[in-house]
Order: C-alpha cells, then structure tokens, then sequence
C-alpha cells in the first residue's frame, strides 16, 4: 500500500471531510485529496490556517473546498448534528472522513495527570470521532463508497509508559474500529479504518520530542499513497483493520 500509485482523478466528485486539517497530516492529507479530485471539507479550531489550506487548494486548481470550525474540547452532540445537517445542505454528500485532530501533552506519569487532563484528551482524540461519525452515518451509508480513516498512535497503539490519556484514547480509537466494522458489515459500501503513522514530521511530534532532529524524519508525503488506497475504490472489503506504517 505505501507504492500503491492513485490515478488522478481517484477521489473525482468525491466529498471528503478531513478533521484537524490546518496543519501537519490533516493539512497534508486534505491537499492529497483535492488533488486527487476531493472536494474537501476542512475542519479544524483555527479559521486562519483553514484559509491558508484553501487558498492553496484553490491556487492547485483543486475543487473548491470548504471550511467548517469546531472546537472538538468544548463540542456537544448538537453540534455534530448541526455539522452533518450542514455538510448535506451545502454539498449533498459525504463520501469519507479522516479523523485527525488530536490533543497531545507532553509526556508525564499517570500519578501527574488530573482528571480534567483525562476528559480533555478523552473528549477530543476519542470522544469526538465517535460523535462526528455517528451524527455523519446517515449520508456516508447513503454514498456508494465511502471510507472512514481514524488517526491512532504508536504509544496507543502499543500502550507505552507516561503516554497516559492520551495512549489510552488512542487505544479506545482501535477498539472503536474494530467494533464498528463489525457493525458495519451489512453496509457492504461503507469500511473504517486505522492508521498508525509513526514518527513524520508534524506540530506535535515537535511538541512531544522537542529535541529530536526534525529533518530525520520522514514528511507527512509519505504517508499519503497509504492514506489515498485507505481513503479510493481500491481499499473496498477492507474494513476493521489497524495499519502500522512500516508494517503494512
């Protein structure tokens, strides 16, 4: 999957909502698609980086995206409703998300962490996804082929001392897969899937290894044929899987 080659019109008169998509991966993944004929909807906290996002889609030549800020911290089950009613009456469709905004802290011992930590990483790398998808289910079992992408992490992926809350959502998000595909099978054009990255260089990986030489690192490019053939027609009946970059 990582030599996979997309054609390029892959995602043509596709809708395609991309979570956390003002910088790092999301932004990466959100310029893959529209490159690939996606119309994107990005998501994210802050309007400014979602401009610069589709100002740069729109000099590509890419379809016009759009732009819907949420604060996932603060974002109540109404507000997900409101996004997914919007989403069909501007746009008419959805055809895949990719959940990537995440709430990362630096690490530190359980016994250091409070419980408002908890709910606050919980809310957003958890929580969130599992409400945006649901208040989406209707329009993405309506589309013929759509894709729900999840974003997990190494130190959830395989649970890491003073990883905490954090590990433990991205866990949660594994799990999450796995049990919706299984209650998805009667859905045969609908399939979720997890990603773990590994380290690429990103805002976050910056936050959490401050010191580590950022140019040794893989660029968030890399990921994306893997992202496209999870995300395009190939990837069809592959469902409930948990791909590790390096392993798939």
């Amino acid at each position: 999957m990582k030599n996979y080659q997309a054609p390029q019109d892959l995602l043509k008169d596709r809708v395609i909502l991309v979570t956390g998509a003002g910088q790092g991966i999301g932004k990466t993944a959100a310029l893959t698609f529209a490159a690939h004929g996606a119309t994107v909807i990005l998501h994210g906290r802050s309007v400014k980086k979602l401009e610069l996002v589709y100002d740069e889609i729109e000099a590509a030549g890419g379809p016009q995206a759009a732009i819907f800020p949420l604060n996932l911290e603060k974002a109540e089950g109404k507000d997900y409703e409101t996004m997914a009613l919007a989403i069909e009456q501007q746009l008419g469709r959805l055809d895949g998300i990719l959940h990537n905004a995440a709430k990362i802290e630096r690490p530190q011992p359980l016994e250091d962490q409070n419980l408002e930590q908890w709910l606050s990483l919980l809310r957003i790398n958890l929580a969130a996804p599992f409400a945006l998808t649901r208040a989406c289910l209707p329009l993405l079992k309506a589309a013929p082929d759509a894709s729900i992408l999840m974003t997990s992490e190494t130190h959830g992926h395989v649970p890491t001392a003073f990883w905490g809350a954090f590990a433990v959502a991205k866990s949660g998000v594994e799990a999450l897969v796995k049990i919706w595909a299984q209650e998805m099978e009667i859905h045969p054009n609908l399939r979720i899937n997890a990603v773990v990255p590994g380290p690429v260089q990103s805002p976050q990986r910056t936050r959490t290894f401050p010191g580590e030489n950022r140019d040794s690192l893989p660029k968030a490019e890399t990921l994306m044929p893997l992202y496209l053939y999870l995300m395009g027609r190939d990837s069809r009946g592959t469902s409930g899987q948990v791909i590790e970059v390096g392993q798939e």
